[in-house]
């Protein structure tokens, strides 16, 4: 039988590789958990990532504590759904999607980029369910206060590639990836890459971050984050699009800005801390400082339970 049109991609990729999807609000959400006890650490992707990019990290968290991938809907091997969507939306839908996985709170959100405004918004909403909190360059909703004027969100890009940016970003990005999930099992690399070369991911990658100033003021009028434990980390090394937009005085004063932004988020909190990864990327952070991230999250669970 034909797959449904709005399933297309899901059945040209095939089932997840390792994982399984769940039935909610009448479609399926892809998660995949390891390891035992708690509190369980979820990992919630930046904007054109998906859960098992993270599962190198995820790996090492399963050896002391329960670890969780998932995808959103709209992303990776969950059903398609209009995008972009609130914060609200995508903290509520994780919510439910825990429960449905019988995942018990309380949680340690471990957030990357766009996956900050979903951990924040879901701690607003669920505090008593979240035991604290790990911020990979994380989204805040102050960025406008610390971020010079060209990197304000109201100029942010929104427009989504089309055939011709995306043919051209096939081919440069599929050795990207490839490089990118060397250490991954053999069957789980290859599905990673089939769909980050996909119109389809690429597409959805950059509608989910299309509505930032939004999701702004959506933090905003959900007020201040809960005191919770925090451990913010920042990465100072460029990304290969930066080196080529970015001079080294502009890279400075982005570095300088962040490294303010992410101490007044941890300040924000009565158990909150900023580390500083020189050597890291924004895009590659999980590879670059899996080390730091380990221990971050280690530190986190340890605090929410001292």
């Amino acid at each position: 039988m034909k797959e449904p049109k709005d399933t297309r991609e899901l059945g040209r990729l095939g089932e997840p590789p390792i994982g399984q999807r769940y039935e909610l609000a009448g479609r399926r959400l892809y998660l995949h958990r390891s390891g035992s006890g708690g509190p369980a650490v979820v990992f919630l992707p930046g904007a054109g990532a998906v859960g098992l990019d993270y599962l190198n990290i995820h790996d090492r968290v399963a050896e002391f504590t329960t670890s969780v991938l998932y995808d959103r809907a709209g992303t990776g091997w969950s059903d398609p759904i209009p995008l972009p969507r609130t914060a609200t939306e995508a903290a509520t839908e994780l919510h439910a999607l825990l429960r449905v996985a019988e995942i018990p709170a309380p949680y340690v959100l471990v957030a990357h980029a766009l996956g900050g405004a979903y951990a924040r918004r879901f701690t607003q909403l669920f505090p008593d369910d979240v035991a604290g909190l790990v911020a990979l360059e994380s989204f805040h909703e102050d960025w406008d206060d610390y971020l010079p004027d060209p990197l304000h969100l109201d100029n942010s890009p929104t427009a989504t590639p089309g055939r011709v940016q995306t043919t051209f970003l096939r081919v440069l990005s599929k050795p990207f990836y490839r490089k990118m999930f060397a250490a991954w099992p053999a069957e789980i690399r290859t599905a990673l890459v089939a769909g980050h070369v996909t119109p389809e991911w690429m597409i959805n990658g950059a509608k989910e971050r299309s509505n930032l100033p939004a999701l702004r003021a959506e933090l905003h009028s959900g007020g201040p984050l809960p005191d919770r434990p925090l451990i913010a980390l920042g990465t100072l090394a460029p990304d290969p699009a930066q080196r080529l937009g970015f001079s080294k005085n502009s890279t400075a004063e982005l570095n300088s800005s962040k490294s303010r932004l992410y101490t007044a988020m941890a300040a924000s909190v009565s158990n909150g801390e900023y580390r500083e990864l020189p050597s890291a990327k924004h895009s590659t952070i999980q590879l670059d400082a899996p080390d730091e991230i380990v221990q971050a999250i280690r530190d986190v669970i340890a605090r929410a339970a001292g």
